[in-house]
């Protein structure tokens, strides 16, 4: 069988419900035989888990929540439905920043968008991986053009993560905070990221690709290898996340807004924002700057959005780049 087929037959499954196995070999055109062949590599393909009940026939142990076009497109108001150009909804992909890098969308004024169901290759800052389970998470990226060159994008992620807060929040998860310069934090670990890539001409116009993932219903199998505290929109909101489908859609309803007026406005008018959601602000921190290590107390950020940090030789004003930030081992401890 294809992988297209393989998809068909997940989606017939997705509900949680059995489907008899003649059903399903009719449905496909293939035997039973043939079914039941592609049902046990449904796991290593997908992740999913699929059980057999004699006289019932199959079902995933856990139901999966796909996207659809239909359910993204009206959580979208009408000005992010007018200056969407494009939605790409895919079911595997390497990474969608990577999809709509190589796709080059270059619209003045509207932007291309890409949804996908899973990520074979998806990354975050500094080359790392991005756990992205088949159906579970959200994995999106908007693609506009700007016409200032790239450097004087340099605070992108920081209005970009505000609009992704207000989206989380608007869905239910209170007390999401940012921690610079583009992780969601809940409760103190992280449940989402953002990667803005950036390129063009030195003076401009620049290609910008916002990526955006949030762990929505991380099983904790897939979550083994993350290296941090994580948590998932489910646990955020008390078991009760949106459909993946209205998340994906209001999520790209702010960021699409927060595009428009950053072409515009710059970092200023999120500033106030952000520094009310800064997760960092008057603790005691460790920030990896290349091969060093900087251990101070956080001060904000300032209006470019560089981080300010209080370190014991005076103040540190670091920008992006190879920076990282971790919580302090006593803090950390205290989680």
């Amino acid at each position: 069988m294809t992988l297209e087929t393989r998809l068909h037959l997940l989606r017939r499954l997705a509900d949680g419900r059995f489907h008899s196995g003649e059903d399903l070999a009719r449905d496909l055109g293939v035997s039973r035989a043939a079914v039941w062949k592609q049902l046990r590599g449904l796991r290593a393909t997908f992740g999913v888990d699929v059980s057999a009940v004699r006289g019932r026939g199959y079902c995933l142990r856990e139901p999966l929540d796909l996207l659809d076009a239909e359910g993204i497109h009206d959580a979208l108001g009408e000005a992010a439905s007018a200056a969407l150009a494009s939605l790409a909804l895919l079911e595997t992909i390497d990474s969608t920043n990577s999809y709509l890098l190589r796709e080059r969308f270059l619209s003045p004024e509207r932007v291309a968008a890409c949804v996908a169901e899973q990520q074979t290759g998806g990354r975050g800052r500094r080359g790392r991986g991005w756990v992205s389970p088949f159906g579970r998470n959200l994995y999106l990226s908007v693609s506009r053009r700007f016409e200032q060159p790239a450097a004087a994008l340099g605070g992108l992620s920081l209005a970009a993560g505000v609009a992704v807060a207000s989206a989380l929040e608007s869905e239910g998860a209170r007390g999401v905070r940012l921690k610079w310069p583009n992780d969601l934090l809940w409760d103190d670990r992280k449940m989402g990221g953002i990667l803005v890539e950036i390129s063009g001409e030195a003076d401009g116009p620049s290609h910008v690709v916002v990526g955006v993932g949030i762990d929505v219903g991380m099983p904790r199998a897939a979550g083994a290898p993350i290296d941090q505290p994580w948590v998932d929109l489910a646990e955020a909101t008390g078991g009760h996340p949106p459909r993946r489908s209205r998340l994906a859609g209001v999520v790209l309803d702010r960021l699409i807004d927060c595009l428009a007026r950053f072409q515009t406005e710059g970092l200023s008018p999120f500033l106030p924002a952000w520094r009310s959601l800064d997760a960092t602000a008057g603790r005691d921190v460790t920030v990896q700057v290349g091969g060093a290590l900087i251990e101070g107390r956080a001060q904000g950020v300032a209006d470019d959005g560089s981080l300010l940090v209080l370190t014991e030789s005076g103040a540190r004003r670091l920008v992006g780049g190879e920076v990282s930030l971790r919580l302090s081992a006593v803090q950390r401890a205290e989680q």
